[in-house]
């Protein structure tokens, strides 16, 4: 992958940063967005840090278009004490039934101590933090009942934080979503960049549906030979990932004048019919068996 995926807006990782700092005492717990498809690299570290200790209900955002197995591992794994992993839909509403129910679970002791000084109704607070183009602010416009947070299928459309209420009793405040300034691990900025995380108009396309391909003949090779009509030998051993790129160009008919491959026409359509999942439900981080 390119390196210049690698660095991304150092400037406003460091505004998020202190955003959070500033506000985290002034909420009751955070909520954590991460998309299914890439729990481990949609998850930022330094957010993770400045929020550790804080009650955080994690949800594992678009899970419809993930690996409904790998879905439930990864909520398993992030399930802990001060932690209640939740899969979830945020444009359609699936999964918001169990938010209030681990919200109250996570906050009982708060909520008992209220009650006994009378402190009836009052309602709670969370911040809500997560990268860019992962659902915050469709999440909260579906909690809110209506449009309040401005949403975008773009990355870092929400500028700077607001206050939403809520009809489930619950007062969000939503964050700018930023990535961190460096990836440590080359196979993160790879799958930032196959969800959408980090904008098309900066990277490679045909890198990306290479990369694309290769994720996918080892992951789930069957979804991917079902979708393109491949024959078993193009996913033979012998094939490297730019050709099977172009059988599958081929396959689908995306020529250009002279009978040439058209590679940027092949390479939009496996990255839209990827996150549409329209290949399969598909989840590109794994947990390592050893962790299972």
């Amino acid at each position: 992958m390119p390196s210049q995926i690698i660095q991304w807006f150092p400037g406003h990782m460091a505004k998020t940063r202190r955003l959070i700092t500033e506000n985290l005492a002034s909420v009751d717990l955070v909520i954590e967005l991460l998309d299914a498809r890439i729990p481990h690299s949609s998850r930022n570290p330094e957010i993770s840090r400045l929020c550790a200790g804080k009650p955080t209900v994690t949800l594992l955002n678009k899970a419809s278009l993930a690996d409904p197995a790998a879905s439930a591992r990864w909520a398993a794994q992030l399930q802990g004490e001060n932690c209640r992993a939740i899969l979830c839909d945020c444009v359609t509403g699936e999964g918001f039934n169990h938010i209030m129910p681990a919200v109250r679970e996570l906050l009982a002791e708060k909520l008992q101590r209220w009650a006994d000084k009378g402190m009836h109704g009052r309602r709670l607070k969370a911040m809500v933090v997560g990268i860019p183009n992962v659902g915050k602010s469709s999440l909260i416009n579906k909690l809110a009942g209506h449009s309040r947070a401005k949403v975008e299928n773009r990355p870092g459309v929400t500028r700077d934080k607001q206050w939403v209420s809520t009809s489930i009793g619950l007062d969000l405040l939503d964050m700018p979503g930023v990535l961190w300034p460096k990836f440590d691990d080359q196979l993160i900025g790879e799958n930032l960049a196959l969800t959408g995380a980090i904008k098309d108009d900066i990277l490679d396309v045909e890198t990306l549906g290479v990369l694309l391909c290769g994720r996918l003949r080892r992951l789930y090779p069957a979804l991917l030979t079902a979708r393109y009509k491949l024959k078993p030998e193009d996913l033979d051993p012998s094939v490297d990932d730019p050709s099977l790129f172009l059988a599958i160009g081929r396959r689908r008919g995306c020529f250009i004048s002279g009978g040439e491959i058209d590679t940027e026409r092949t390479a939009n359509m496996l990255l839209d019919e990827f996150r549409a999942a329209k290949i399969g439900r598909i989840t590109l981080d794994q947990i390592p068996t050893a962790r299972t």
